[in-house]
């Protein structure tokens, strides 16, 4: 069995077999959700997805030094361009967030170590059983938004930051029945998460 929430869509499930929930350690890949799901705000995660090369070509791989030095000619070319979402509050804050996360990784030694401290390093291993079950936010994602908002971060809401946690395997949303659900978990096992 697979989560429902994935559909039939290729994208969507070979995204829910291959990525999500799987612990992320990966400072720029950690940065690529934060844009990719401030950009989701109000938007589904498909959408989203299936723009996500072209989001990886427009925000210069991900790279953060280089997004965090974009200036108003990179914005106006962002807002032009159709393959990304063509929202200028949301190009914004991708950009102050680039420059927030150079911050975090001169306070904590890497943006890994500042998000992991948020569930002490390890993965928060939930049983769902059923979608319904699955909350929007928590205690959790409420500590990290208040802390990324008091910082200067932008979109990044408390039911952001539990998808970034769930896409970044801090938590293990999979559903007990998903044939997922093991393995995410083997694979945190085995990193020590």
């Amino acid at each position: 069995m697979r989560c429902g929430w994935c559909g039939t869509d290729p994208d969507y499930v070979r995204y829910h077999d291959t990525e999500w929930g799987v612990p992320l350690h990966d400072d720029r890949r950690l940065f690529e959700f934060l844009v990719l799901e401030s950009a989701q705000a109000g938007l589904s995660w498909l959408t989203i997805l299936k723009k996500r090369e072209h989001y990886r070509s427009a925000f210069a791989g991900f790279d953060i030094e280089r997004v965090a030095r974009f200036n108003r000619r990179s914005i106006e070319r962002l807002l032009a361009d159709p393959g990304i979402v063509r929202n200028r509050r949301k190009i914004e804050a991708a950009i102050t967030n680039a420059r927030r996360c150079l911050a975090l990784q001169d306070e904590f030694g890497s943006l890994d170590a500042y998000f992991w401290r948020f569930t002490e390093g390890r993965v928060i291993r939930n049983r769902w059983r059923t979608l319904d079950a699955i909350p929007a936010n928590t205690p959790v994602s409420d500590a990290m938004s208040r802390d990324l908002k008091s910082r200067g971060f932008r979109f990044v809401g408390s039911t952001i930051c539990y998808a970034f946690m769930q896409a970044t395997g801090m938590v293990n949303d999979h559903l007990v029945d998903c044939f997922r659900y093991r393995e995410v978990a083997k694979l945190a096992r085995d990193a020590g998460t």
